[in-house]
C-alpha cells in the first residue's frame, strides 16, 4: 500500500514533501518572482520621470528682463529671443519666503530679475536674492512686447502630490513626500509658489503651478493635503511654457 507522500498528499508530520507538490511549489515561486520583476520593469519604463532636482546658475550674475505678473504668484513673463521661446518663470525668495511684497509694486511693468534657478523636469523656479536682484527694468528695456494671452487647456482630474516649487525643484532633498510635508507647509505659508506633481502628463508637463479657480493663490484648504497622494479637479491654463492648475475641487486622498 502506498504511503500518503507517495500518493501525492502532503501530511504535516511527514518530513518529506511529495515530488509533484514540491514541483508545483517551486514553479509557483519562480513564476511569482519573475512576474513581479517583470511588472516592476514595465512600470518603471512607463512612468514619467520627474527629473533630478538641482540648482542651475543659468544667469551667471546677469539678469532676465520681462513683464511682472503677480497672479496667482509672482511670475516673470520673458519674451522670446532668437530661437528661444517665451518663458513664464515662477519666482521665490531666499529662505522659506516668496517675493510678493517686492513684486507687487512692479505688477504689469517691466522688471529686471536675477538669481539662481532650481530645476526639475519641466519645473523651473528662479530664487531671488536681495539688493538689485529684483527691480524695475532700465528705461531702455521698458519697451517689451505684450505677453501672449493665456490658453485654456480644458478641465482635468489629476492624481498627484502638492509640494512647494522651491524644495520640489531641488532646494531640498527630499523635496516631496510625507517626510517633506512640514517644510512644504512652511514654504507655501511664506509665499513660495505651490506646485502639483502629477502622475500623468498634460501636454508633456507633470508640474503645475497651483491656483484657485478665480486665478488667485492656492485654496487654503489644500495646505493640509501637502506631501500625500491626492486627486484634484480644475481647469488648466497655459502661460508660455508654464501650466497653471486652477483647482476648484478636492476629490479625495488617492489612497482612500
Amino acid at each position: 500500500m502506498l504511503k500518503p507522500a507517495e500518493r501525492g498528499f502532503f501530511v504535516g508530520y511527514f518530513k518529506k514533501v511529495p515530488a509533484d507538490v514540491r514541483a508545483l511549489m517551486i514553479g509557483f515561486i519562480v513564476f511569482f518572482v519573475a512576474g513581479m520583476a517583470s511588472a516592476s520593469v514595465l512600470l518603471s519604463i512607463n512612468t514619467e520621470s520627474p527629473g533630478a532636482g538641482r540648482y542651475a546658475d543659468e544667469l551667471h550674475g546677469e539678469h532676465l528682463i520681462g513683464t511682472m505678473e503677480t497672479s496667482p504668484y509672482p511670475i516673470l513673463r520673458v519674451p522670446a529671443t532668437g530661437s528661444r521661446p517665451a518663458r513664464a518663470i515662477m519666482l521665490a525668495g531666499s529662505g522659506k519666503f516668496g517675493v510678493d511684497d517686492r513684486a507687487l509694486p512692479l505688477a504689469g511693468k517691466a522688471a529686471q530679475v536675477g538669481g539662481v534657478f532650481v530645476k526639475r523636469g519641466d519645473l523651473e523656479m528662479l530664487l531671488i536674492g536681495g539688493g538689485d536682484d529684483l527691480r524695475a527694468a532700465e528705461p531702455q528695456a521698458v519697451a517689451l512686447p505684450d505677453p501672449s494671452p493665456s490658453k485654456n487647456l480644458g478641465r482635468w482630474r489629476l492624481t498627484g502630490e502638492i509640494c512647494d516649487g522651491k524644495c520640489g525643484g531641488g532646494a531640498m532633498k527630499p523635496g516631496t513626500g510625507l517626510a517633506h510635508k512640514a517644510c512644504a507647509n512652511l514654504c507655501i505659508n511664506g509665499g513660495v509658489p505651490p506646485v502639483f506633481v502629477s502622475t500623468a502628463p498634460v501636454e508633456g508637463h507633470i508640474f503645475f503651478l497651483l491656483s484657485s479657480t478665480n486665478g488667485g493663490p492656492m485654496p487654503e484648504g489644500l495646505l493640509d493635503k501637502t506631501g500625500v497622494p491626492v486627486v484634484l479637479e480644475g481647469a488648466i491654463e497655459r502661460r508660455d511654457d508654464l501650466l497653471i492648475f486652477k483647482v476648484d475641487g478636492f476629490v479625495n486622498g488617492a489612497g482612500a
